[in-house]
């Protein structure tokens, strides 16, 4: 007898589909049969014909719930993945007290975050400027053998716990993750070429939205990439150009790749729809992003870069604010608001609608970059990323013809802001499976809606029992694990705002603390495919 069968599923066969339906036993894809007369399940789904994706990974993303639980935390953020369609995220190791930059501050950050986890994660590793100069750099290997998948490193600066690197700094760096065989992932902006124009500009008197992008010009992007590349090329690394903004990034990635060398880039939704004059008008801070939204040239640049393979998939660089206390508090100007937007529970129906449903990419390509280059680039295929008989049993089932239109209010994510908000769309997720167990269906009812006072405060309010005890040494610096955010927020004061929106998530279906950690399974190199 199997677990499940997911009954009339249409799944990709290139860039065609199949109607099957989908054996699933022990968490993993066990079979597809055409006719299952006679075959017994313990439960059946019935996918209704939709169209049945691989499950979506978001590769990007800053749940940020040790330090800054104000702002996310890992329920909250993997709700918003599971209504997303989104199976397995990846977070990043830097929006946290403290970072997570060793193996010790890394199995805290996991046993920080497995009570509330909904859907499977995966984790990054990092290494910053502090590392370099404290000879430190023995935590990149650490950290690689316990299973992250990639690092992270930023040429500007990030939170006080992650602090950037410079060039020389940046490229020693590269030396040492080069020798573990993985990734690393820069922010690619030119510091002091920010720095400078913010300054000028603020000195000028520019206040609008739009100064933003303009001061974090295209040509800080282009000037990273460009040593990011040579540093790439000098050391053997296997470089990453997370959240790309510009047009002219893809075009380098391009050239990197025509030259032989191991240089890979994402995009993000907001990236391939938003422009910088229009979003930062209307929205202002809530539209604030750092790289900054850019040009409609620039989208359609992008668009073309996932079409010719300079770009390699898509991520969202999920990153929310608190409105009330770094968005919007009484004082605050376009230059002093924290630059971030939430993106998890979008990207997949952005890239549905925006691109597979308006024909700018095939279905092929949607596969690829919302599941498949992810999973292969960061060592998770085929658990993730795959539809192989003894793959993880994660599914993300699109109804391709359902309109809705974008409305923060009704999204997981704590943050209620959107600069996406009131985007027409065409294409939603129906049902998110994860591991053959029903993560997600687009209904009211929710079992976070029946959570209890106590149970909230066991999951999200409190830390789990004995951890203090368990590493005393990072309590002993970073006592409660506070940052001075968190305690100038309006949800420190406000606890019970955060039970109010859990309690409000619709259409969850499992625990808190379903979701699990997923170790890095191998090193696997995407294999660079241009079209010309």
């Amino acid at each position: 007898m199997y677990d499940l069968i997911i009954t009339n599923a249409r799944i990709p066969q290139g860039d065609d589909t199949v109607l099957t339906n989908i054996l699933v036993k022990d968490e993993k894809i066990a079979g597809f049969l055409t006719d299952i007369d006679g075959v017994e399940a313990k439960e059946i789904i019935d996918a209704k014909g939709f169209l049945t994706l691989p499950g979506c990974i978001d590769s990007h993303t800053h749940f940020m719930y040790q330090g800054f639980p104000h702002r996310e935390n890992f329920l909250t953020g993997t709700a918003a993945a599971a209504r997303g369609g989104v199976t397995t995220i990846i977070d990043m190791p830097c929006c946290s007290v403290p970072s997570a930059r060793s193996v010790e501050q890394l199995k805290l950050k996991l046993d920080l975050v497995a009570p509330q986890a909904l859907v499977d994660y995966a984790m990054w590793g990092g290494v910053t400027g502090e590392d370099v100069r404290n000879d430190w750099l023995h935590n990149v290997q650490e950290q690689a053998d316990y299973g992250v998948v990639a690092f992270k490193a930023y040429m500007t600066p990030s939170v006080p716990t992650f602090p950037r690197v410079t060039d020389p700094e940046m490229y020693e760096s590269f030396k040492a993750v080069a020798k573990t065989g993985l990734p690393i992932g820069i922010h690619a902006e030119n510091f002091a070429m920010c720095d400078f124009y913010v300054k000028k500009f603020q000195r000028e008197g520019r206040m609008d939205g739009p100064a933003w992008a303009e001061a974090r010009m295209e040509l800080a992007e282009k000037v990273a990439i460009e040593l990011g590349i040579s540093f790439a090329e000098d050391t053997g690394a296997r470089l990453h150009i997370v959240h790309m903004s510009t047009g002219v990034g893809a075009k380098l990635v391009r050239e990197a790749k025509k030259r032989g060398l191991n240089v890979t880039a994402e995009s993000c939704p907001h990236y391939l729809t938003l422009n910088y004059q229009d979003a930062m008008s209307k929205y202002g801070a809530l539209a604030k992003i750092a790289p900054p939204l850019r040009t409609k040239k620039d989208n359609e640049m992008h668009w073309e870069g996932i079409n010719d393979g300079s770009i390699d998939f898509v991520a969202t660089d999920h990153a929310p604010y608190e409105i009330e206390s770094e968005k919007a508090r009484k004082g605050m100007n376009i230059w002093t608001a924290f630059p971030g937007i939430p993106g998890v529970e979008t990207m997949v129906p952005i890239l549905v609608s925006e691109g597979y449903n308006k024909g700018r990419i095939s279905l092929s390509k949607l596969v690829e970059i919302l599941s498949t280059n992810a999973a292969i680039h960061y060592g998770l295929y085929p658990k993730k990323g795959a539809m192989f008989i003894g793959s993880d049993a994660d599914f993300t089932i699109i109804d391709l013809d359902k309109k809705w239109v974008i409305d923060p209010k009704e999204q997981a994510s704590m943050c209620g802001y959107t600069p996406l908000e009131g985007m027409e769309l065409t294409g939603k997720v129906a049902m998110t499976i994860v591991r053959g167990h029903l993560v997600f269906k687009d209904e009211d009812d929710s079992t976070l809606a029946k959570l209890t006072d106590d149970e909230l405060q066991k999951v999200v309010h409190k830390y789990p029992e004995g951890i203090e005890e368990k590493y005393p040494e990072i309590f002993k610096e970073y006592p409660n694990l506070y940052s001075k955010e968190y305690e100038n927020s309006y949800r420190k004061e406000h606890p019970e705002l955060i039970d109010k929106h859990i309690r409000g998530i619709k259409g969850i279906k499992v625990q808190p603390g379903f979701g699990k950690f997923v170790k890095r399974q191998k090193i696997q190199i995407l294999p660079r495919k241009l079209t010309f």
